[in-house]
């Protein structure tokens, strides 16, 4: 594996500490984060002043010179494929993509291709710049296979860092469009006695509870109060359907992003997602409450009726707000249409 050379000299008034020195003043095109830095520090690959430091506490004084060797990023194991794309933005630093349902985001061992990493090493080529020293797309996020919508990719160690800051801080948004049985409405009274279930003003439903792993099937997450992961789910009727109402279009936002938390925590309200495999996405609706299509239309509908619609974040390298919205699907633009035929 070759190896390149960034020499830089420290400008005045630098931070106390050597990788706060570095990260403020390496230059950009460098696309080397603050944790990359560290680790190249600890591995002796920083020279100051022809020096090996490999402290990163080290004081460094202005005017220093700074050496930093990095190993060219090695090809990723993963092999590109030349699938099609739906991009909705893309610069040097990061790109975003329209998923679609049935699409695998990361290879595993039952989808070893396919997947949405091995399309973006076809589309990116090689302007990705390498994540942790491999060049490969960094994946800071994902949404489930058969779930369709709005999903952000680094192309360098530096977005891969500041993106994975973001989420971590839950400071990015994140709306989802999703189709259910039956209406969270704060005046259905059994909804009062769901723990975990609560409604804030503007009728909308606050869903509170830990999540982890089922104990028994390993596919499935499943709703805790004590142990797991912290997770907080807000949704909001869009459209209810049918007389009486036996299934809604909702808008969902996440204060967290746990593995499939609309979906468990939707099924554990009592309003599951239509044609949600996993967690009970077949119920029989009442014949007199839709029309005969309409009824079809759900029992036949073959993925959970779930879409990722709208992402925003600050660019990590650029720092700019970006907000990307993703409209609904074919299958579920047509679901709904079925859904507000009138009963006949």
């Amino acid at each position: 594996m070759g190896t390149r050379q960034i020499e830089f000299v420290i400008a005045d008034a630098p931070p106390p500490r050597l990788d706060k020195a570095l990260s403020r003043d390496v230059p950009a095109e460098a696309t080397l984060s603050r944790t990359r830095l560290a680790r190249l520090i600890e591995a002796g690959q920083v020279t100051v002043d022809g020096v090996v430091v490999k402290d990163a506490k080290a004081k460094v004084g202005a005017e220093a010179v700074v050496v930093i060797t990095v190993e060219e990023a090695e090809d990723s194991h993963i092999g590109p494929e030349d699938i099609p794309l739906d991009v909705v933005f893309e610069d040097d630093d990061l790109i975003v993509i329209n998923k679609p349902a049935g699409m695998v985001v990361h290879p595993a061992p039952g989808s070893p291709s396919g997947t949405l990493v091995n399309a973006l090493l076809h589309h990116c080529g090689d302007n990705l710049s390498g994540v942790g020293g491999v060049k490969r797309p960094g994946i800071v996020h994902r949404i489930d296979k058969e779930t369709s919508g709005l999903l952000v990719v680094a192309k360098s160690d530096a977005a891969h860092q500041g993106l994975a800051a973001q989420f971590e801080k839950h400071t990015v948004e994140r709306y989802y469009r999703a189709l259910c049985y039956g209406v969270p409405d704060a005046n259905d009274p059994r909804l009062r006695g769901v723990k975990g279930v609560s409604f804030e003003p503007g009728n909308i439903m606050k869903l509170s509870t830990n999540l982890a792993r089922h104990k028994t099937d390993r596919q499935r997450q499943a709703v805790l109060f004590q142990g797991g992961r912290h997770a907080v789910t807000r949704v909001r009727i869009v459209e209810p359907f049918g007389r009486p109402h036996v299934a809604a279009l909702v808008e969902c936002w996440l204060e967290t992003g746990r593995t499939h938390q609309i979906r468990v925590h939707m099924a554990h309200a009592g309003h599951g997602l239509i044609g949600d495999p996993t967690y009970g996405g077949k119920r029989k609706l009442s014949a007199k409450a839709l029309n005969p299509n309409a009824q079809d239309a759900v029992r036949a509908f073959p993925r959970q009726a779930l879409h990722a619609a709208v992402l925003g974040f600050v660019h990590p390298v650029t720092g700019e707000d970006l907000r990307f919205e993703a409209p609904l699907p074919q299958d579920m633009e047509s679901l709904i249409t079925a859904l507000r035929l009138p009963l006949t």
